[in-house]
């Protein structure tokens, strides 16, 4: 009589859900941040965000900083975006004061913006792969990054934390023959992008750790407030460039990439489109700054008060919508300043992204998304 046996499937066996840590110092999360997961076997149950590791206070030193000093905590919140940062900040003080920037000053501040959205997006489409295996891009990545790099550290004096904005415009004018070699730089870099695009957009063992792993649907997208390239992945199509613009952006026609799948192929998709966007709107604005002649600031007291009142400012950042809201007491210093980050919302998400993966795709999840962590605990 034969008896038929069961090897291998572990039928009958009691377990127990495992609570794993990741970080507060994992290599793939941009920064100090840290996942409380709950596993069963490989699968994660749930996942939970804990932040605050990197807390540096800034909305509370923005109140002992006056207008000027403030500039340079705000730059360093997200260290991928800077210029951008600075300018929500001046941007929401030259509305409470009614200030109007030269126009010069706004065109090279576009232009400007978006060569900053470019060395953003360089940095992730070579780590993003990095994290899930692919060495190579990072390599082009950084060759991009540095042509770009080059321009903005002539123009401004520094490689990460630029502090060119001012209140009434820029700091200085620019070197004579800048926008020539700028333009030059965009050319360049447009010409070799295709060498990053075709070595891992269509990779297939790029493809199978992206394409359908960490869903993100456009209701939970919305739902958590994420904005940016991790939003119009999921098919929200918005952008403040186009829907309320800013600087010279209504003078732009603002092309906004948007996907539908909302997986991590997609995120990766919408940013490297982003990159083409971005080196084309740069190049007008340095086409238009060349034909205006003029300052490209107003001259200010030396002591900088904000008459007493309130308004907020928002900005298309590189990572999604950057939001800052001013109140003034009349002093020399802001009475409040409240940030809205755009990776704080965006990282809410990874809540509802991560459970039900498999513990490989987590990283793959966590890298999409596309955050820093400094832009989170600020």
């Amino acid at each position: 009589m034969s008896r038929e046996v069961v090897v291998g499937t572990g039928a009958g066996l009691d377990t127990a859900d495992m609570v794993l840590n990741i970080g507060p110092q994992h290599p793939s999360t941009h920064g100090v941040l840290r996942l409380r997961l709950v596993l069963d076997g490989e699968r994660v149950i749930s996942c939970e965000p804990i932040v605050g590791y990197m807390h540096r206070g800034a909305e509370k030193l923005f109140e002992a900083r006056d207008y000027r000093q403030i500039i340079v905590l705000a730059n360093r919140h997200d260290w991928l975006s800077a210029f951008n940062n600075e300018l929500g900040v001046v941007l929401a003080v030259e509305r409470l004061m009614g200030l109007e920037v030269p126009e010069r000053a706004v065109w090279l501040r576009t232009a400007l913006a978006e060569l900053n959205r470019v060395l953003n997006h360089l940095m992730f489409l070579g780590s993003y792969p990095l994290e899930i295996g692919a060495i190579t891009p990072m390599f082009y990545a950084f060759r991009e990054r540095e042509t770009i790099q080059a321009v903005l550290e002539e123009a401004s004096g520094g490689r990460m934390h630029y502090m060119f904005n001012r209140v009434g415009g820029l700091k200085e004018e620019v070197p004579a023959g800048w926008t020539t070699r700028a333009r030059a730089a965009i050319g360049e870099v447009r010409r070799r992008l295709p060498d990053l695009d075709n070595l891992i957009r269509r990779n297939e063992i790029f493809l199978a750790r992206t394409v359908g792993v960490g869903v993100l649907s456009a209701a939970d997208a919305a739902g958590y407030g994420a904005s940016g390239p991790v939003a119009r992945a999921s098919g929200l199509d918005l952008d403040l460039r186009r829907d309320e613009p800013y600087l010279a952006y209504g003078s732009l026609d603002v092309p906004v990439v948007t996907r539908t799948t909302g997986d991590c192929h997609a995120r990766f998709d919408v940013l490297l489109e982003q990159v083409y966007v971005s080196l084309d709107l740069a190049e007008q604005c340095l086409h238009q700054v060349d034909t205006l002649q003029g300052p490209v600031n107003v001259r200010l007291p030396k002591v900088l008060k904000a008459p007493e009142g309130h308004t907020y400012a928002w900005t298309e950042n590189p990572l999604g919508i950057n939001g800052y809201y001013l109140v003034s007491r009349g002093d020399k210093t802001p009475w409040r300043l409240k940030l809205r980050t755009a990776s704080y919302a965006n990282v809410q998400a990874l809540a509802t992204l991560i459970p039900g993966c498999l513990v490989p795709d987590l990283i793959a999840i966590l890298g999409s998304m596309f955050f820093v962590v400094g832009d989170i605990d600020k």
